[in-house]
């Protein structure tokens, strides 16, 4: 008989996706609120004097830094840990997860990941940063909803049971 997974880390990898899941599921209702009327320089600007659409935005930055720290710090390494691959970086598991197909850029999940600073940090103080930052942010969120969905399918392909 010959493993497909090992098993000590399935638990593990149900418990990061079911979290994963719902994270982005908080991250898709902040995403579709805050972006259902376009955004552009003028309406960052406005923030100042709208709290209630300033309390969005902090929503969703907040939505989406925790579910790029939870994919990268949890999800993907136990799915590489699920599957023998013993990465000790950040950079080793990103590689590991783009040769796998559950992520499709490495790059990408990188600059995603420096997106969170810049929405914090530019926030009050460059309106076309911020208004760009939140913009790609706003795309990074397909890629992070496209990692839990392939690496969903993948650990279902393998077995794991719910």
């Amino acid at each position: 008989m010959s493993l497909r997974y090992l098993p000590e880390y399935a638990q593990a990898v149900r418990f990061s996706l079911d979290l994963a899941t719902k994270e982005a599921e908080h991250l898709r209702y902040s995403e579709s609120t805050l972006f259902s009327k376009p955004i552009d320089l003028e309406w960052v600007k406005s923030l100042n004097t709208r709290p209630e659409v300033a309390e969005k935005v902090e929503a969703f930055i907040s939505r989406f830094g925790r579910l790029q720290d939870h994919l990268g710090e949890k999800l993907l390494p136990r799915f590489a840990n699920l599957v023998g691959e013993n990465s000790k970086t950040l950079l080793d598991t990103l590689a590991f997860a783009e040769k796998v197909g559950v992520l499709s850029s490495a790059d990408a999940f990188i600059v995603a990941r420096k997106l969170r600073n810049t929405l914090v940090y530019e926030y009050m103080y460059d309106t076309q940063i911020f208004l760009d930052s939140l913009l790609a942010a706003q795309q990074a969120c397909h890629l992070f909803f496209s990692i839990i969905e392939k690496t969903e399918a993948e650990v279902d392909q393998l077995g794991v049971q719910r």
